[in-house]
């Protein structure tokens, strides 16, 4: 176990923002990682961000297959993976230019000397090289040879052929990165030891240039100390870092042991939502039924099947799957069957921006079929919580009979942040409308009175046959009905029910001040910045007159909102799309003026950019 040793105490820091910025090959993910998770387990508070490519091998050295990921790491609440970057990692040229914007003045910069040959200046549309002529003089540059130092640190390992030695470099900045905060190096050793025991000299490598890195930044006298930032205060429990996509599908897990029922997964492959299909195949042995489809469609059909044979049935997707599953989505809200469908959205239109964060399938969701087809559509706003709010839309489906669109968003499925680890016993109670008792006068759309939710019938339950399908039901029997009083009814009963689920949400909270002249309002995955930028103009910059209020229940939307937005002067709502949810406001509350800030570059707000905003709104 490798320790920092220096002549002095680390500075204490409260928080830092760490970017690692390579080729996709480079390893950057799992540097990032790493360094993640080794912070968490020292009690730090975190929030990440990683950056991919969009294509799946982007040439070598181009400035489009730049892969990064950074990470904020605090004692004190951290709610995004932060704006201006203290410390930049960059193994090539191309991460230079296209992060260098980022670095604070006055920061750090630890580039691979051995990267910046012509070749690859010229890929990265260099005209003269940046450490030689003087661009980089506002930064503290340290300029180190990884990939000389890394094949001086395995030469005497046997069995590595070139790739595999020049891959181990990110080994060697990372730890470079632990001495300089005060990291220890054993969680990565476990970790090598764990992922690599079949391999034992890979392990020796990797441990080898993770050591190297550590000591050579000890001794290099450009790095003058070393720096801490101490645990940070959060309430007493066991936590992990947990990555949106992940909690999701752990959201589900849990909402299936409650309710007493069998999770069934019918999707088909998307980024980014891929990962919550390989999260739940891991778990057969809690009575998980994963179905990769052939395609969108079948993947919806498929878990239409599985509600109707009484399951808690779910589907994975984005932007471009969401399209294709709309006819089939308008069936389970004709038939009225429990579904959730998870749209993990990315920058659009068409295949867009696949890899990056957008906000663009609002309307969608809310709109996207034929006829009059309302469905409950809620958004988890952090990583962590996307646990919370896939428990409440397998809930909401179950008790409403009827389906949930859950949105989450690239920037919160792909990042992480710590999360408490829950109990299935402290979760809320699941009801469902399943027939337990068969009556002689039972009707397949009988309701609850309060929730309009009908009856759950199992098929092969004796007594229970009914009609299914697409065509328009008899309100009673669930026969086809053409009588156009009864379609009128169907369709204005479907929307009451959505509505009513008003009834069973919590009201909507301002945070910061419950009056005043500015209200920001976000919804779904801007919850961090926005947060961020508001409580620094609140408590660190004299706004008191600042509230903020976001938005997780989208339709129907809180009791409480027009009540909410009574109480402040001005409102402006910020958003990773053109002003979808404005719209929305405007069509529900008449009288109000809703002001918009919005960015559409598949990256999330910045916390200078959001507060020079808000305070040209106050002025």
């Amino acid at each position: 176990m490798v320790t920092a040793k220096t002549k002095h105490q680390p500075e204490i820091l409260e928080a830092v923002v760490i970017r690692f910025v390579g080729d996709s090959g480079d390893g950057m993910q799992l540097t990032g990682t790493q360094f993640s998770d080794t912070s968490a387990m020292f009690g730090n508070d975190i929030a990440t961000f990683p950056n991919y490519p969009s294509e799946i091998r982007a040439p070598q050295g181009s400035l489009y297959g730049v892969s990064g990921f950074q990470v904020h790491i605090g004692s004190v609440e951290i709610s995004t993976p932060g704006d201006n970057v203290d410390l930049l990692v960059a193994m090539n040229p191309a991460g230079l230019k296209t992060n260098l914007h980022a670095v604070k003045p006055g920061h750090t910069i630890i580039i691979d000397t051995d990267a910046f040959t012509k070749k690859n200046l010229e890929k990265a549309q260099y005209q003269t090289n940046p450490l030689e002529d003087g661009s980089l003089e506002n930064y503290r540059v340290i300029e180190v040879a990884m990939s000389s130092l890394t094949k001086e640190a395995l030469k005497d390992v046997e069995g590595l052929d070139n790739k595999s030695i020049t891959r181990s470099k990110n080994m060697f900045a990372l730890g470079m990165v632990y001495w300089m905060y005060d990291r220890s190096t054993q969680h990565t050793i476990d970790f090598f030891n764990k992922k690599f025991k079949s391999k034992p000299n890979i392990i020796e490598a990797n441990t080898k240039v993770l050591n190297a890195g550590f000591y050579f930044a000890e001794t290099l006298e450009l790095i003058p100390n070393a720096y801490t930032i101490t645990p940070a205060k959060m309430a007493s429990g066991t936590y992990r870092i947990i990555m949106g996509n992940t909690a999701t599908a752990w959201g589900f897990l849990a909402a299936a042991e409650k309710s007493g029922l069998e999770l069934f997964l019918g999707s088909y492959p998307i980024t980014p939502a891929t990962d919550i299909l390989h999260e739940l195949v891991k778990h057969k042995h809690f009575g998980v039924k994963a179905f990769q489809a052939e395609d969108e469609i079948a993947g919806i059909a498929s878990a239409i099947g599985a509600s109707f044979a009484g399951d808690l049935a779910i589907t994975t997707t984005s932007g471009p799957g969401l399209a294709l599953k709309g006819e089939a989505l308008g069936l389970a809200m004709m038939v009225e069957l429990p579904l959730v469908v998870v749209n993990v959205q990315r920058g659009g239109p068409s295949t867009g921006l696949p890899t990056k964060t957008e906000q663009s399938d609002l309307l969608q969701a809310l709109y996207g079929r034929n006829g009059e087809s309302p469905v409950i559509v809620i958004a988890a706003s952090t990583p962590a919580n996307c646990f919370n709010y896939a428990y409440q839309a397998a809930k909401l489906a179950l008790e409403h009979m009827t389906p949930v669109i859950l949105l989450t968003d690239g920037y919160i499925a792909n990042g992480s942040a710590p999360w408490k680890v829950k109990s299935v016993s402290e979760m809320p109670e699941i009801k469902n409308n399943i027939v337990k008792d068969v009556t002689e006068n039972w009707h397949p759309y009988d309701r609850n009175e309060e929730s309009l939710a009908r009856n759950w019938a199992i098929p092969g339950t004796s007594g229970l046959e009914h009609r299914i399908g697409g065509l328009e039901k008899d309100k009673v029997t669930g026969n086809v009905s053409y009588v156009p009083e009864n379609h009128e009814y169907m369709t204005k009963i479907r929307a009451e029910k959505v509505k009513r689920v008003q009834n069973y949400i919590p009201n909507l909270e301002t945070e910061f001040a419950e009056t005043g002249d500015l209200l920001v309002i976000g919804w779904g995955g801007t919850y961090g910045s926005l947060h961020s930028a508001v409580k620094q103009l609140n408590e660190e910059e004299g706004y008191k007159n600042i509230g903020f209020a976001h938005f997780n229940y989208i339709n129907p939307l809180p009791k409480n909102t027009e009540e909410i937005l009574t109480k402040f002067k001005k409102i402006v709502v910020c958003e990773l799309n053109n002003g979808q949810f404005s719209k929305v406001l405007k069509m529900n509350f008449n009288g109000f003026e809703f002001l918009q800030y919005n960015k559409v570059q598949g990256l999330p707000f910045g916390n200078t950019e959001l507060i020079e905003k808000f305070k040209q709104l106050v002025k």
